[in-house]
């Protein structure tokens, strides 16, 4: 497994990371015995960035990380911001301090690694109070370093502007590429690690879904497909669910042979020197392993790169529902 330096935190990452919203049950039940296994599997595939949320599962996949013993040397980031003590408008810094102890409690830990304000509403980063709460935090020792996630460019570009913020996680993808022209090569400059999320589209660019795909009713691919009850950006990039299938489609005959398209998909995000680590989530032990080859593949040339990126404005673009 590759690394990369996770922008002014210094942290050696995996170049890909493991999303864990899974388990806290977020797309359904995760027994235990799985939720185990693929953090085991993570650690003996040499995944060492493990992302996670106070508001996954409430708490349960902070907790399932705790309880899993052999997590020496993984770079553990979790978020602050969305919960109910603290979502849409009641932000202090009591309140996100409180919510930060707890996540530290979860986790077994007396530093938290990274934290990341998660999602918050773009009026409370225009406000800017919360950098400064974030700062002090920091400095209070509570966590050693903090960035934000954030879901439009124009989110992104507010935390850039503020000195204390060393990452940010965005969505960008086949389906998502805006990010390319302005926001990373600002990021760059300023030592900003790149964590991107929804690397396949929500599954989409895995190639393997179809009109028959059926999700569960508490998996945001069925409630919120059409944005009800968050960002669509969130779900399927904000494609229109059968859209996105025909579009996966016409990527078929670009994946390499021996490839398949998830890999191509993960490799495209890291073509892009900017971006430190790629987290996907999976729902079973053995999905890691595909991922973790997207990194030993070559890069794609420079042809199909320039192909996709004319492909997106023209056939994607148009389609991508939200503010990008």
């Amino acid at each position: 497994m590759q690394h990369r330096r996770l922008g002014k935190t210094g942290f050696q990452v995996s170049e890909i990371g493991l999303g864990l919203w899974q388990l806290g049950g977020d797309f359904g039940p995760l027994a235990d015995d799985t939720a185990t296994g693929i953090l085991a599997e993570a650690n003996s595939l040499g995944v060492n960035f493990w992302d996670t949320a106070d508001v996954y599962g409430s708490g349960l996949s902070e907790s399932r990380v705790r309880s899993f013993p052999a997590k020496a040397g993984v770079t553990i980031a979790t978020k602050v911001g969305r919960s109910g003590t603290l979502y849409p408008d009641k932000y202090s810094k009591q309140a996100i301090k409180d919510s930060l102890v707890g996540s530290a409690r979860r986790l077994g830990v007396e530093v938290l690694d990274l934290v990341q304000l998660h999602t918050i509403p773009i009026d409370v980063l225009r406000q800017g109070d919360v950098f400064g709460w974030m700062d002090e935090l920091q400095a209070e020792g509570l966590f050693r370093f903090y960035g934000a996630s954030v879901e439009t460019i124009e989110e992104g570009l507010i935390c850039l502007e503020h000195a204390g913020v060393s990452t940010l996680q965005i969505i960008f993808n086949i389906f998502r590429q805006d990010a390319a022209k302005e926001l990373l090569p600002r990021a760059r400059d300023r030592d900003v690690g790149i964590i991107v999320r929804l690397p396949l589209a929500s599954g989409l660019l895995s190639g393997k879904f179809s009109a028959h795909t059926h999700f569960a009713a508490q998996d945001h691919r069925y409630y919120n497909r059409d944005g009800k009850a968050f960002n669509v950006g969130e779900t399927f990039s904000g494609l229109p669910f059968e859209t996105g299938l025909a579009l996966a489609d016409e990527l078929k005959d670009l994946v390499p042979e021996g490839w398949t398209m998830a890999q191509m998909a993960l490799r495209w995000i890291l073509d892009y020197e900017p971006i430190s680590t790629v987290i996907a989530g999976v729902s079973r032990p053995e999905q890691l392993a595909d991922n973790v080859a997207a990194a030993d593949r070559p890069p794609l040339s420079r042809e199909v790169h320039e192909r996709l990126a004319g492909w997106y404005i023209e056939r994607v673009r148009p389609h991508v529902r939200g503010q990008i």
